[in-house]
């Protein structure tokens, strides 16, 4: 049955991409994305498509490495008061945008300014900033009203939307209003001739970048590109991108299709990237708190004790090697993972479930789920909960449907319960960037309109704490409110491997696609 579906998407691969005009050259890279790049402002929108878009052709002052250590990318030396109010900050020499006008401490300014009215984190940077002003052409300078434990680490986070620097006049931009023209100072030019909606997208290389001189190490250091151009091609179907790598026809695809990787696994022209740790995903099921009967603890405590982790991995058909369990609310080897509370996961029961539901106030009212039908793991793992749902007592409505008509019913206070998803764990390791928390007491819908106010107060200790120790304890005050609240459920840890053809070399090992410092020979 396996290799008739590949036969068969291989012949839909005939008909399509073999077709598609415009044979690039040798010296592009051919890519195929998780899904086509349609929000350019990076600023404007979460998306993690964007996000990727955003570190081809823009620039970040500082970016983690390898390690998750944060480095000095645009910047070239920054220093810090005594009182550690005054921060100052010196961009190198040699930086430009695209069109060719030198980037300056104005354009940064600007670029923060207008990042923090659409990040939380940045927003709370902000929160304590006093003042942020030119000092001359190459130098700012941010001063606090109070010391702030993370400004490094906001100034390079990679939560999306990212602290991406653009120039002033377009970063002047409302942000609730997205930019039209899209210049950056990163590796890779953007350039709207080469866009064709639906079909492809043409990434050039930058001929003024201008690499810090320390090798690539993940998103810092020397980001040197030695290809000509990026071709980015939009493939909705998994199956027929991968047919394409087999094939070929393309050299890399970010998604590896889960019951395609033995058959990618055996092809030796083909290379399978594995993701461990930071660069692996994080699946959870997000509860709608203000529709009952959801706005009761009680009942939304019962799902912790019905969810099987494992379960939900095994319906993926990931192995160990691809999969895990994981009880740490913010990631399982991540530097904030603790046990508090997490007692509650173990032992997931049917029968304790359906125990724990007769005890309390539920009166049989419909469970609306909402099942992202083009999202392979979110549909997985949804129709895993809504079958133990439904043994555990449940009266479940399971609505299928596609992610973009999921997050615009996900604003609405009301016509939904639960879904799933899932997000990387670079976004989910800290309180300040889990995507499933950080909108609490916010009226957001992606935080299903939750309001705990004792765990906005740790948020803001955790943002002032001074050492990565005293992170560590809030988070587990945190993740204690998280669990008694019932707030979500975490499904698992899993990778959604990449995969590319082995003549390329020096791939950069990241969840997030990465094309600098790659070759193709």
């Amino acid at each position: 049955m396996g290799r008739l579906r590949e036969l068969g998407r291989a012949a839909v691969l005939a008909a399509g991409l073999l077709g598609m005009p415009g044979v690039a050259p040798a010296a592009n890279l051919t890519a195929v994305l998780e899904a086509e790049i349609v929000t350019l402002d990076p600023h404007y929108i979460g998306a993690y498509i964007t996000r990727t878009f955003g570190y081809m052709v823009f620039d970040t002052l500082f970016a983690p490495d390898g390690q998750f250590n944060y480095r000095p990318q645009m910047v070239a030396s920054h220093s810090v008061s005594d009182d550690r109010l005054t921060w100052t900050f010196t961009l190198r020499d040699g930086l430009a945008f695209h069109d060719g006008s030198p980037v300056t401490a104005t354009d940064v300014i600007a670029s923060l300014r207008r990042w923090a009215t659409r990040a939380a984190l940045g927003g709370r940077l902000m929160a304590v900033t006093a003042s942020l002003e030119a000092r001359d052409a190459r130098t700012f300078v941010l001063v606090l009203r109070e010391p702030y434990g993370l400004v490094i680490e906001t100034l390079g986070t990679m939560a999306s939307p990212t602290p991406f620097i653009m120039p002033e006049r377009i970063a002047r931009t409302p942000g609730t209003e997205r930019i039209t023209e899209i210049i950056g100072s990163g590796p890779f030019v953007y350039s709207q001739a080469d866009h064709r909606p639906g079909d492809r997208m043409l990434l050039r290389r930058n001929p003024r970048y201008v690499p810090r001189e320390e090798p690539a190490d993940f998103l810092a250091g020397g980001k040197r590109v030695l290809i000509d151009a990026l071709d980015i091609r939009v493939v909705p179907d998994g199956g027929t991108a991968a047919a394409a790598l087999q094939a070929g026809e393309i050299d890399y695809m970010q998604y590896a299709p889960f019951d395609l990787l033995p058959s990618l696994e055996r092809n030796r022209r083909i290379t399978v990237q594995n993701f461990t740790g930071p660069h692996m995903f994080t699946g959870h099921y997000r509860l709608n708190h203000a529709a009952p009967p959801f706005d009761d603890p009680a009942i939304r405590r019962v799902l912790l004790r019905l969810v099987d982790q494992g379960e939900v991995m095994a319906g993926f058909g990931l192995g160990e090697r691809y999969a895990r369990t994981c009880a740490a609310y913010f990631t399982c080897g991540g530097p904030n993972e603790s046990t508090i509370g997490a007692e509650v996961l173990a032992d997931p029961s049917v029968d304790a479930a359906r125990e724990a539901l007769r005890r309390t106030r539920y009166a049989n009212e419909p469970i609306v789920l909402m099942v992202a039908s083009d999202l392979e793991a979110a549909k997985v793992s949804t129709d895993i909960l809504a079958d133990r749902m439904r043994r555990a007592g449940f009266n479940v409505d399971a609505q299928v449907t596609d992610w973009a008509t999921l997050l615009a019913r996900r604003a609405r206070r009301e016509g939904w319960h639960i879904y799933g998803v899932h997000a990387l764990n670079v976004d989910l390791g800290s309180p300040l960037t889990n995507s499933v928390i950080n909108f609490n007491c916010q009226n957001s819908g992606n935080s299903g309109f939750m309001c705990f106010p004792e765990m906005t107060a740790l948020f803001d200790r955790f943002a002032r704490a001074p050492t990565a120790e005293a992170r560590r304890a809030i988070a587990g005050e945190i993740q204690g409110i998280v669990y008694g609240q019932g707030v979500a459920v975490p499904w698992g840890q899993f990778a959604q491997p990449a995969a590319w053809r082995s003549t390329l070399r020096n791939m950069i090992p990241s969840a997030i696609p990465l094309f600098w410092n790659v070759e193709k020979p």
